[in-house]
């Protein structure tokens, strides 16, 4: 029993993967494991994919980010404004860009400088944001020609697949180098060991000389890049941008990251187990919708999943003790 449950524990994550594989692969025979399809999963849960990523930086720091829903809505609303006073492409994704990092960095400053606690600030941001997101907008989705085709046709665009017929969407290469970028951060350079530190202990890490602080001002800016990479990449591929485009990120996001750290040994976040956590998420989302089950009961099985990562995460901690 002792070892059946150290490989639950440690492999429990990967498990969980295949067996939701396994599933929808026997109730949806032909239509689900094609290459079509996990391509098609692979385009729909990269938005999700950058956020997490990005989460599991401010994460690894020991704190979280509850704003980075609004934070993509209202990056998406900045761009297709701009794209409406008839702006170029570059500057309506600039100023996406920089609305995002702005917000990240305020919430970075109002934890790290003034002290106020990582739920408190980013759930108060988070109103915050989501109020400008509909003020700018006046409550109502900007679309149609507004938005320029050099832009939404982004997302349809991808790489081929030799001669398969299978493209490779960019919205995916676009995740894909969201990972690698956060990967080597985190793993291979001394501001990752550092951010690692912090996490385990803030105290220890300020008493040898670690710039607690700025480290952790600039994991809440990296952030608010990567919510708003998300809101970029939803407004793109539906050809359009509303106040309320990037709800569900915060909760997915989360949830990834925490279902990465049941697969650590030690229980950090790690960005390549945030992937395990956001295929979950995707694989389940794409199978519960070919097979016509409501919105909301995966809503219901995200938050369960969320529950019993953390409380999988907590157990671990105490018998390592």
């Amino acid at each position: 029993m002792p070892v059946a449950l150290a490989i639950a524990r440690k492999y429990g994550t990967l498990i969980g993967v295949a067996a939701i594989l396994f599933y929808f692969w026997i109730n949806l025979p032909g239509t689900f494991l094609t290459g079509r399809n996990l391509l098609n999963i692979s385009q729909q849960m990269s938005m999700l994919a950058v956020v997490a990523f990005a989460m599991t930086v401010v994460m690894a720091v020991g704190d979280f980010d509850l704003s980075v829903g609004s934070t993509a809505s209202l990056a998406g609303i900045v761009a297709a404004l701009v794209f409406v006073s008839g702006g170029p492409v570059i500057v309506g994704v600039a100023a996406a860009l920089a609305a995002g990092l702005i917000g990240g960095l305020v919430n970075g400053f109002l934890i790290s400088y003034v002290g106020i606690l990582p739920f408190v600030a980013t759930l108060g941001t988070m109103t915050v944001y989501s109020g400008l997101a509909f003020r700018l907008s006046g409550g109502k989705t900007l679309f149609g020609g507004a938005i320029p085709a050099s832009f939404s046709g982004f997302a349809r665009d991808g790489v081929a697949l030799g001669g398969s017929g299978l493209v490779l969407p960019d919205l995916t290469l676009v995740a894909l180098g969201a990972l690698v970028v956060i990967w080597l951060l985190l793993e291979q350079t001394v501001y990752g060991r550092r951010i690692y530190a912090i996490g385990g202990n803030s105290e220890a890490a300020r008493l040898v000389g670690i710039p607690v602080k700025p480290l952790r001002l600039a994991a809440f800016g990296l952030s608010g890049l990567g919510a708003a990479t998300a809101g970029l990449m939803y407004a793109s591929r539906v050809a359009s941008a509303n106040p309320t485009q990037g709800a569900g990120l915060m909760l997915d996001s989360i949830a990834a990251v925490f279902l990465g750290t049941t697969i650590s040994e030690q229980g950090e976040p790690r960005v390549l187990n945030t992937l395990a956590g956001v295929l979950i998420l995707g694989v389940l989302g794409n199978g519960l919708t070919q097979m016509n089950v409501d919105s909301y009961v995966r809503d219901m099985l995200t938050g369960s999943i969320v529950i019993v990562a953390v409380a999988a995460s907590s157990l671990s901690k105490l018998r390592s003790r």
